[in-house]
């Protein structure tokens, strides 16, 4: 069994959030990866750690973009 390499951290009716969502997607589709996403708002201490920096994006459990997925940096990452 494979463990995730992607987490999405997230808050609901953040705009940045679905387009971070859609490229996080396609991605991983794209490169048989699976990926976790993670609500904030569920969770005082990822509010205080993320706060408006997001979306948030880690690789490999090391923090890769935040706002914006650079599509390309993310299939670097993951090759």
């Amino acid at each position: 069994m494979s463990t995730t390499r992607v987490t999405l951290y997230t808050r609901p009716g953040c705009h940045l959030c679905d387009d971070a969502r859609a490229v996080v997607e396609r991605v991983c589709a794209d490169l048989g990866e699976a990926y976790d996403e993670v609500d904030i708002t569920t969770d005082p201490d990822l509010e205080d750690r993320f706060g408006e920096e997001i979306p948030v994006t880690f690789v490999d459990g090391r923090q890769h973009d935040f706002w914006r997925v650079d599509e390309t940096r993310l299939r670097t990452a993951l090759a």
